[in-house]
C-alpha cells in the first residue's frame, strides 16, 4: 500500500482526466480497499470488485478491463463508501473510492462520448420544460405501455420504472403568490428549489415557502438551472460545470446580499455542498458553499436560536424517516428528524437504508433489478415498524418507496406544514 500522490480533484488536478494516471490509482485503491473489505456489503460494486480480486487470488492488477468496468457501472454513487472509510483523507493512504468511480467515469466519457441515454437523463430541465408545459399529456405518455417499451429499446430506461410524474412548475407558483408581511425579521433565504422541486414535486417547494413563511423568513428564488449532478453521473463534466458556474453567480449575489442559501433536496444540497469547490474552485465558491443549508439543518438552527415557530395544531403519530444516502454522506446529522420531533404527539423511527435509485441509476435497464434488490432491506424496515406516515428528503427515494409499498411518501417539510395547519396527511399513492 503506497500513500496517495493524485487524488484527483476536479479542478485541482492535472492528471484528473489522465487514462493512465487512472488506472494507477484504481490499483492503488483497489488494493486499499481488498485489505480492508469493510464495505463488502455496503454496494454492489464493492461485492463485486472484492468478489473478482478473490478469483483473482488477490492480485488487483490481474482485474480484466470489462470486470473493472463492471465495478464502475454498479457505483451508484449514494457515497457513503466515503464515511465509512477509516482512510480518507487526511489520512496519508487518501482513499476516495468515490471520485475514483466519477473520475473512471468522466474519463470514459472523453474516450467514448456520452450516450445517448446520459445525455437525456443528464439534462432533466429539457424533459422538465417539455413535460410541465403539458403534464396530463407527458403523465399518460410515461403511463402507456407501447410508448414505454418504445423508450426502453431506445433510451434503456426499464419500462417497469415508475417515473416521476410532471406537474405545472413550482417557480410559476412563486411568482404569483404575494407574501405576507412582516418578513425578514427571522432572516433571508436564498431557495435552491432544485429541478425535482421544480417540474416534478412543486408541492415540496410549496411546503417550504410556507413553512419559512411562518417563521418571518423572507423567500427569494434566484434564477437556477439543475445543479449538474444528472451530468456528472453521465462523466459530463463540462455540463456539470457549466451549470454550477451559473448556480455559482447567480447564488454569490444573493449571499452578497446577506441570503442563506436553503435547500430542500439532499442530492442537490450535497452537490453545492461536495462537488462545486471541485468545479469551480475559489473563494467566491467557498462563500457560497459556507452559506449552504439543508431544509432540515436550516429549520433546526432557528430552533436553537429560538426563532422556530412550535404552535403545531395536530400530531403526526409514527413517522417513519428514510434518512437519504446524500444526506447521511453529508454528516451533520437527521435534521429532518429532530424538526419532526418537536411536533406533539409525534414520534419518529429513523431508517438509515439505500433506496437503490440513487440519481439516474435506477431508471436504467440494466439495473432496475439490483436496485429493487438494494431496497429490499429498507422496505422490510419499513413493514416493521408499520408507519402512520413515511417521508423523506429525496423525491427519487420517495419514487422507489411508493413503487414499491403503494403509499404515498411525503417530504418531512410538508408533514410539518401539515402539522401546523391541522391535517391529516393521505398516504394513498
Amino acid at each position: 500500500m503506497t500513500d496517495s500522490t493524485d487524488i484527483g480533484l476536479p479542478g485541482g488536478s492535472a492528471g484528473f482526466r489522465d487514462p493512465a494516471a487512472l488506472a494507477a490509482e484504481a490499483a492503488r485503491v483497489y488494493d486499499i480497499c481488498a485489505g480492508c473489505r469493510r464495505c463488502y456489503n455496503l454496494c454492489p460494486s464493492f461485492t463485486h470488485l472484492l468478489d473478482t480480486i478473490d478469483d483473482h487470488d488477490g492480485e488487483v492488477r490481474a482485474l480484466t478491463p470489462e470486470e473493472d468496468r463492471r465495478a464502475i457501472d454498479l457505483c451508484f454513487g449514494c457515497k457513503l463508501c466515503y464515511p465509512h472509510c477509516p482512510y480518507t483523507p487526511p489520512h496519508r493512504w487518501g482513499v476516495d473510492f468515490p471520485q475514483l468511480m466519477q473520475r473512471a467515469r468522466v474519463i470514459r466519457a472523453d474516450r467514448e462520448g456520452i450516450p445517448l441515454r446520459d445525455r437525456v437523463l443528464g439534462n432533466p430541465e429539457l424533459l422538465g420544460r417539455v413535460g410541465s408545459a403539458l403534464p396530463r399529456l407527458a403523465n399518460w405518455a410515461n403511463r402507456n405501455r407501447v410508448l414505454r417499451w418504445g423508450m426502453e429499446r431506445a433510451l434503456g430506461i426499464d419500462r417497469r420504472r415508475r417515473l416521476p410524474r410532471y406537474a405545472r412548475r413550482f417557480s410559476r407558483w412563486f411568482r404569483r403568490q404575494r407574501p405576507p408581511s412582516g418578513l425578514g425579521g427571522s432572516g433571508r433565504v436564498a431557495l435552491f428549489y432544485t429541478t425535482p422541486v421544480e417540474f416534478n414535486a412543486p408541492d415540496i417547494g410549496v411546503a417550504a415557502v410556507q413553512v419559512l413563511w411562518r417563521n418571518r423568513i423572507e423567500v427569494s428564488c434566484p434564477e437556477q438551472v439543475c445543479c449538474g449532478m444528472p451530468a456528472l453521473d453521465g462523466g459530463d463534466i463540462v455540463g456539470a460545470t457549466r451549470r454550477a458556474r451559473r448556480n455559482l453567480e447567480s447564488l454569490g449575489r444573493a449571499v452578497a446580499a446577506g441570503y442563506d442559501v436553503v435547500v430542500p433536496g439532499p442530492s442537490c444540497s450535497r452537490m453545492l455542498k461536495q462537488e462545486y469547490p471541485g468545479l469551480v474552485p475559489g473563494p467566491a465558491t467557498e462563500r457560497v458553499v459556507a452559506r449552504v443549508h439543508d431544509l432540515g439543518q436550516y429549520l433546526v438552527k432557528l430552533h436553537a436560536e429560538g426563532r422556530l415557530d412550535r404552535t403545531f395544531a395536530a400530531p403526526l403519530g409514527r413517522v417513519a424517516y428514510h434518512a437519504p444516502c446524500h444526506l447521511r454522506v453529508q454528516e451533520i446529522g437527521f435534521k429532518a428528524r429532530d424538526v419532526l420531533l418537536l411536533v406533539p404527539g409525534t414520534t419518529v423511527d429513523v431508517l438509515e437504508r439505500c433506496t437503490g435509485m440513487d440519481g439516474t441509476w435506477g431508471f436504467k435497464r440494466e439495473f432496475y433489478d439490483a436496485s429493487l434488490a438494494v431496497a429490499r432491506p429498507l422496505l422490510r424496515d419499513l413493514e416493521a415498524v408499520r408507519p402512520d406516515v413515511v417521508v423523506s428528503d429525496c423525491p427519487l427515494a420517495a419514487l422507489q418507496i411508493e413503487q414499491a409499498r403503494g403509499a404515498r411518501v411525503y417530504h418531512p417539510v410538508e408533514a410539518l406544514l401539515a402539522a401546523y395547519e391541522g391535517r391529516t396527511l393521505d398516504s394513498t399513492a
